[in-house]
């Protein structure tokens, strides 16, 4: 087991009149190789969560484990914790702050200890992981890219240091749909390449159900659901209730069923509707 949340709750200001509890009693474990999706409504505890998993947040009460160290042992490295699960911010062009790409990306090797040659190794790679021309970008300042180009630089910067977990909280927020696509593209092939353990936080449907083996639902900073995603939903009714929604397609292939034909509703999917539209037209006219 990679990760493992005991009975963790976090409340925000304890023993104030602002005091507000924004995770309770969260049991949860990660297995190497997963790769989940959370979601919830805003202010669900989406984020605190994922804080807690590198050491950035500790909890209340309760123990996060992550490879067998808890991260509220006095003494430990708080910092080989945070290399073995990265975090990559919401809007992570914001943290972007060097002079060039390369330095950028370069800053955790460095700090790794890393000798220039070992340093440039990663920082290559990573560039080739999120589809960035190392040649034609390395010298070119962070701040003169595209939005998606930046993202892409700050993923790379926390891939560079070679983490077990990749943690994503909303990695495509205020992307236009072609930025959108192009981020989950690059996640999706880092996960099938390396194998690496990927937990992704995020507000839309589609793009949770397109990519994730295994969802998490958040609400009232409990820990509702946590299964497949066809299963997940599937529980129209109970996501409703919580805010949240179902992908259109999904939405769509109930109202097909609804009027008349006899097909599956569990699609999450176009790829998924496609298939069970053609075998609907193939049952017709056999």
């Amino acid at each position: 087991m990679l990760m493992e949340l005991v009975n963790v709750s976090h409340i925000y200001n304890q023993g104030t009149p602002f005091m507000s509890h924004a995770l309770k009693e969260i049991n949860l474990s990660v297995d190497k190789g997963e790769f989940i999706g959370i979601i919830g409504h805003t202010g669900s505890g989406k984020s605190t969560l994922v804080q807690h998993l590198n050491g950035l947040m500790l909890p209340t009460s309760g123990k996060v484990i992550i490879d067998g160290i808890d991260t509220s042992t006095k003494g430990i490295s708080l910092a080989n914790i945070r290399q073995k699960v990265g975090l990559v911010f919401q809007y992570p062009e914001h943290q972007l702050f060097e002079e060039t790409v390369y330095k950028d990306i370069a800053f955790g090797p460095v700090n790794l200890g890393l000798n220039e040659e070992g340093t440039k190794e990663r920082v290559v790679e990573a560039m080739e992981q999120v589809r960035l021309d190392y040649k034609e970008l390395k010298d070119r300042s962070p701040f003169e890219l595209s939005g998606g180009q930046k993202r892409r630089v700050a993923i790379a910067g926390v891939l560079a240091m070679k983490p077990d977990v990749l943690v994503l909280d909303e990695p495509t927020a205020g992307l236009d749909p072609v930025g959108r696509d192009e981020i989950l593209s690059e996640i999706t092939s880092i996960y099938k390449k390396t194998g690496i353990t990927i937990i992704l936080v995020s507000h839309s449907m589609e793009d949770i159900a397109r990519v994730v083996n295994r969802i998490l639902v958040m609400d009232k900073g409990r820990l509702v659901m946590d299964d497949k995603p066809r299963q997940i939903f599937n529980r129209v009714e109970e996501l409703e209730k919580m805010g949240l929604g179902i992908p259109e397609i999904t939405r769509f292939m109930r109202a097909y069923k609804e009027s008349g034909h006899d097909v599956r509703t569990d699609v999450i999917t176009v790829d998924d509707a496609v298939e069970v539209l053609l075998e609907e037209l193939r049952k017709r006219h056999a």
